[in-house]
């Protein structure tokens, strides 16, 4: 069982993990040993309660398919465990993140002294242009 918080899990079985060759720097290890891991969950598929699986599927995140699959690559250690564990983990931090609720914008409005400010840099920056002006020369 992978567990997310005291009240949320998801069995083993619905988790797809597979090992792959990582790109990028490392010498002969790279090339040998498979050490980078693509995480596949389904979240249709999967046993999650619908409020979350909703939660999942109304995110805007380029590792969640049209489908409906979080796909997730780890490759940031040399090690299959620790990327494995990396992979699980930013699994986890997504479904909580996809369960909490936006915190609602309160408009403002910039105070009388903010608009004065403004207003003296801008006068400020004309007059220094207007001085960059074309200088007439009297002989």
């Amino acid at each position: 069982m992978f567990i997310i918080s005291e009240r949320l899990s998801i069995p083993d079985k619905e988790i797809r993990i597979e090992a792959v060759r990582a790109a990028g720097p490392g010498g002969q290890n790279v090339n040998k040993v498979s050490t980078a891991v693509h995480l596949r969950f389904d979240i249709r598929g999967s046993s999650l309660p619908e409020k979350v699986k909703e939660g999942l599927l109304a995110m805007r995140d380029h590792r969640i398919s049209g489908e409906g699959t979080v796909v997730i690559k780890a490759r940031r250690f040399r090690s299959l465990e620790k990327n494995r564990e990396d992979a699980l983990e930013r699994l986890r931090t997504l479904i909580v993140k996809s369960g909490s609720k936006k915190k609602k914008r309160k408009p403002t409005r910039p105070s009388r002294a903010a608009k004065k400010k403004r207003m003296d840099s801008k006068t400020k920056h004309s007059r220094v242009k207007k001085l960059r002006g074309r200088v007439d020369r009297e002989q």
